[in-house]
């Protein structure tokens, strides 16, 4: 009875007296089951954990360091609200020093608690009910799933290999682009592993003035490049201020996914309301981590060094998939391999979808990825698999090598 008491309750947005019983079972819920089975019929076969998408490895030390150090403090122990000024100084700086782009410390940047929660709150800075967010599919979609929550809708942008898996912005019918508030978009891109381009982002400012539209470009990846491509910031484009702002996470760059570690930049007063929004949802990182995070800004020597082992671990996995017959290409950033699917096994299954193949390499083969169904059928490699140097590297591709040579695929 109690429990019926509550179910009645809940909100609508979230499954009403609903909530809780739905029988679809969500794609990252099916990997999960699909490992457990496998790791429980064959015990001794380790699995390759190529899908889950964090970094493998901690922190620096000098961030750690810093950590600690600012954690013993007593000034550091309060509330620290929408910011302590030092971390927006040295965000600042380092949107000047990697990516060119000019940010008044003062108006144009706010820490949040990681890029997750800004995505959220940026959505409820802006939409109102009958509002529509533009989103890339496949795609991270929680700024999406806030927009319907507020009342608000999705308009879903499919992003295809024939368009270098851009968003076709010209494609959006007039009625969407009527109701259209905000335009998201994620370069260095998860899961394809797409990058964008200044004459894209020059497409985009143009796109948003004429519609009305805030541009949100999330740049957790932004600094994951290599093989002499160099990071990109929206902003960076002429105009792109007036009509957006962008997320930065210390998560992937700087090994710091569990910290916490955010900024939003940009369009001042689009950086106000979030922070208005933000004042009313958290009272602001821990001051300590800010001051570590200002560590780690402060030494992009730090991402240098991952973005080294991620290109190489790229290399490796791409030259081990093509050379057992699957069609992999190096992106120019992020840590993601978005590898188009078979059409089957010779003399075995076949597979109707990028799920279909994903569970066959985990049940059967003991190898982890993410499926994406969402625009064409791809499997997502994440080169974040747990190895601490180069032999333990090559030995998880020879393990992937082994595992696969007896199959031939078919196309």
């Amino acid at each position: 009875m109690a429990e019926q008491f509550v179910q009645n309750l809940i909100a609508e947005r979230i499954g009403g007296n609903q909530f809780g019983k739905s029988t679809v079972i969500y794609k990252f819920e099916k990997i999960k089951r699909a490992k457990k089975a496998a790791m429980a019929e064959r015990p001794d076969v380790e699995i390759i954990d190529m899908g889950v998408g964090e970094p493998d490895a901690m922190a620096d030390y000098r961030v750690v360091e810093r950590l600690i150090e600012e954690a013993q403090k007593w000034e550091n122990r309060d509330y620290a609200d929408n910011g302590i000024s030092e971390f927006k100084e040295a965000a600042s700086k380092y949107m000047a020093d990697i990516y060119g782009v000019k940010i008044d410390a003062s108006l144009e940047v706010n820490h949040s608690i990681g890029s997750k929660p800004a995505l959220a709150m940026v959505a409820q800075a802006f939409i109102n009910p009958g509002d529509i967010a533009l989103m890339t599919v496949p795609g991270y979609p929680v700024m999406g799933t806030m927009s319907k929550w507020l009342g608000g809708d999705v308009y879903n942008m499919p992003l295809l290999a024939e368009n270098k898996f851009l968003p076709d912005l010209d494609a959006i019918p007039k009625d969407i682009l009527k109701k259209a508030k905000l335009l998201y978009l994620n370069y260095p891109n998860n899961p394809t592993g797409a990058t964008a381009t200044k004459a894209f982002y020059k497409k985009v400012v143009e796109f948003a003035k004429s519609n009305n539209v805030l541009v949100v470009s999330d740049l957790a990846y932004g600094a994951l490049m290599f093989d002499g491509n160099k990071p990109l910031s929206f902003l960076s484009v002429p105009g792109a201020k007036k009509v957006g702002i962008e997320i930065h996470s210390l998560s992937k760059a700087f090994n710091m996914t569990g910290w916490r570690m955010a900024f939003v930049v940009g369009n001042a007063k689009a950086v106000n309301a979030f922070a208005t929004v933000k004042d009313n949802n958290d009272s602001g990182q821990f001051k300590a981590i800010q001051k570590a995070g200002i560590t780690a800004l402060e030494n992009p020597s730090i991402t240098e060094y991952t973005c080294a082992k991620y290109s190489r671990r790229h290399d490796m996995l791409v030259a081990t998939l093509n050379k057992i017959g699957l069609k992999a290409t190096k992106p120019k950033g992020s840590f993601y391999l978005y590898v188009p699917i078979p059409k089957g096994v010779k003399n075995g299954p076949k597979f109707k979808n990028a799920e279909d193949f994903s569970q066959y390499l985990i049940k059967e083969k003991s190898i982890s990825t993410v499926p994406w169904d969402d625009a064409g059928n791809f499997v997502r490699f994440s080169v974040t698999f747990l190895a601490v140097d180069e032999f333990e590297e090559q030995k998880v591709m020879h393990e992937i090598e082994r595992r696969l040579s007896d199959l031939k695929f078919i196309f």
